[in-house]
């Protein structure tokens, strides 16, 4: 059910690359770190463990559709995946595409920055190619990847 203070309860639907009644990949925006996704629960959970076993592998295999689609579009030196909560105690993950020039590395991209910005030449179409791409083959029922979602039954 969701939490009407919580802003990852909140749908935006510009956001959205791909979602299910499960949980939704958005663009975070960020100029800093292109490609940076959120993989979000849609229901208001506070933690991994909180799920059942069967919804906590069906999040992380978004996750990881979501890690493989960004290395195949962007090809980043590195993808950090990080799971806080610690601000929006709502189950969500970051998949975020790191270079070795971007203005943290190796540090976290919520560290002081170690340099200036850098120019990274990357498709100007990238938030489309990135939807296109998880939408085409890298989650759901269709790719195999995922069974359907079944939303749990309220007496």
């Amino acid at each position: 059910m969701p939490d009407t203070h919580c802003p990852l309860c909140q749908v935006d639907a510009a956001e959205i690359l791909w979602s299910d009644a499960f949980c939704r990949v958005i663009w975070v925006g960020d100029a800093d770190y292109p490609g940076f996704c959120r993989v979000i629960l849609n229901a208001h959970v506070k933690e991994m463990t909180d799920l059942p076993p069967a919804e906590r592998q069906r999040l992380m295999g978004v996750v990881f559709a979501v890690e493989a689609a960004l290395r195949e579009v962007a090809r980043p030196d590195k993808i950090n995946l990080a799971s806080l909560g610690n601000l929006v105690p709502h189950v969500h993950w970051h998949v975020i595409p790191r270079w070795a020039d971007d203005p943290n590395f190796p540090d976290s991209i919520w560290s002081a920055a170690r340099r200036e910005k850098t120019t990274r030449a990357l498709p100007g179409d990238l938030q489309a190619t990135l939807a296109a791409r998880l939408a085409a083959t890298a989650i759901g029922p269709r790719a195999g990847l995922l069974p359907p979602f079944t939303p749990p039954h309220t007496p």
